[in-house]
């Protein structure tokens, strides 16, 4: 059973920092592309980053220059650092994972980040 477990998520001032984590588990990591997305209340899902399975990273226009996406296929897991938060930022940021052979997609739960002063 393929699991996605994101964590790191809270409350930050604007200006502030937060890095999250997604932890997966029950497939072939290295197999899949895996990114990360956000939704805003009232706003559709979309993209922040995404790294691919050879490490080709794809960045939201917006985030570009504040958010950065990395890897670590030994353990699993994908982060996302999040630097100078603005209030607009705030959402549920979900982890993704695409598989590079098939058309497998997974979600997980989402984390919540709300910037607020």
């Amino acid at each position: 059973q393929v699991r996605l477990v994101e964590s790191g998520g809270g409350l930050v001032q604007p200006g502030g920092s937060l890095r999250l984590s997604c932890a997966a588990s029950g497939l072939i990591f290295r197999l899949y592309n895996m990114g990360w997305y956000r939704q805003a209340p009232g706003k559709q899902r979309e993209l922040v980053a995404t790294i691919s399975s050879g490490g080709v990273i794809d960045t939201g226009d917006s985030m570009k220059g504040r958010f950065t996406i990395s890897r670590d296929n030994a353990q699993n897991t994908v982060s996302l650092q999040l630097n100078s938060l603005k209030p607009e930022d705030t959402a549920v940021y979900y982890c993704n994972a695409e598989s590079i052979v098939g058309r497998a997609m997974y979600w997980g739960q989402g984390t919540q980040v709300t910037v607020s002063s």
